[in-house]
């Protein structure tokens, strides 16, 4: 299979030792955000996000009456396009780079380009699948414009036996933090002072959420962002004996926690870094914890890095943790 070559959207998707270096998988169809898909996201993740549940409150922050498209919405329709790559996938490693360029409105039309940029095998288990990690390129555009661009590491099984023979640096998860970097990303001209007074959390400090939440309608968000991986959808495709929770949706409901757990967050504008430590199953039970790890002025608001750990509790009492997850937002 050359650079040049894709996949029909009709295909299984790739295995592992099918692709090269430099492939580019044909788009998936664009998709306009409409009221619909805000209330469909909203009730599985509940979203708290002040801008996106109040239109009026919306366009006197922004200066602009188009309402705001939630941006873990966005991110999510985003990563389910570029599953056109990751159909046979055994799991999503780690997140890298993800920054939003701008706000997205309803009414916008996004489109994903996904790409490989690296391969490198995996280490053979004695009676085990032979399987490689995969580095993704990932750019979507909003009505033209490019708002998203990361990376994505996950893991697929090969073919055939034997291992193909890459040993591409897919690199570190992430770089070391530099709010810096994040600021360009936020919005100029927004009367963050609206969202109300300042936060006083200080560096260090963890906020504890108090209500926990259940993980359901896991297929439901797999279908409504176009997430095609079939572990997400198929128990029988899974690696373990049920249904593996799309991580997006564990990501989704951590954020509606932080959105909880601070006053005034105006919007989220990149993930720093985001691992997925531990599979999650459809039922668990999430609690969540959050740590501000770094901030620093902007505008009349403050640009946050918050660690946001996630553990999934089971009724036969098992603990795990699921997700380690750096979001960068802008707050109060």
């Amino acid at each position: 299979m050359d650079a040049a070559s894709e996949h029909r959207s009709s295909d299984v998707g790739p295995f592992y030792d099918e692709l090269t270096v430099g492939h580019r998988f044909a788009a998936p169809p664009s998709h306009t955000l409409t009221t619909g898909d805000a209330a469909t996201y909203r009730s599985i993740c509940g979203d708290h996000w002040a801008p996106g549940l109040d239109h009026r409150l919306a366009a006197r922050l922004t200066n602009d009456s188009r309402p705001l498209a939630h941006p873990g919405l966005v991110v999510a329709l985003s990563i389910g396009a570029s599953t056109v790559a990751t159909r046979r996938v055994v799991a999503n490693l780690f997140y890298r780079g993800l920054a939003l360029a701008r706000p997205v409105h309803l009414g916008e039309t996004v489109q994903t380009s996904t790409e490989v940029r690296a391969l490198c095998d995996s280490s053979l288990k004695p009676g085990g699948q032979p399987r490689g990690k995969v580095l993704l390129g990932i750019t979507t555009t909003a009505d033209d414009d490019v708002v998203l661009a990361f990376e994505r590491c996950a893991l697929l099984p090969c073919q055939h036996d034997s291992l193909p023979g890459h040993n591409d640096d897919i690199g570190p998860r992430s770089r070391p933090l530099t709010l810096n970097e994040y600021q360009i990303n936020a919005p100029p001209d927004w009367d963050v002072a609206l969202l109300g007074e300042h936060d006083g959390w200080a560096v260090g400090e963890v906020r504890i959420d108090p209500l926990r939440d259940v993980v359901e309608r896991a297929t439901s968000l797999v279908r409504a962002t176009h997430n095609l991986a079939s572990v997400h959808r198929d128990a029988g495709a899974s690696p373990y004996d049920r249904r593996l929770v799309y991580g997006g949706h564990t990501v989704a409901l951590a954020q509606a926690s932080l959105e909880r757990s601070v006053d005034g967050l105006a919007t989220l504008i990149g993930w720093h870094e985001c691992n997925h430590t531990s599979p999650v199953f459809e039922g668990d039970l999430l609690s969540f914890e959050h740590e501000l790890i770094d901030q620093q002025p902007s505008g009349d608001g403050m640009l946050r890095a918050v660690n946001v750990t996630v553990t999934a509790h089971r009724d036969n009492g098992e603990r795990h943790i699921v997700l380690d997850w750096t979001p960068i937002v802008i707050t109060t």
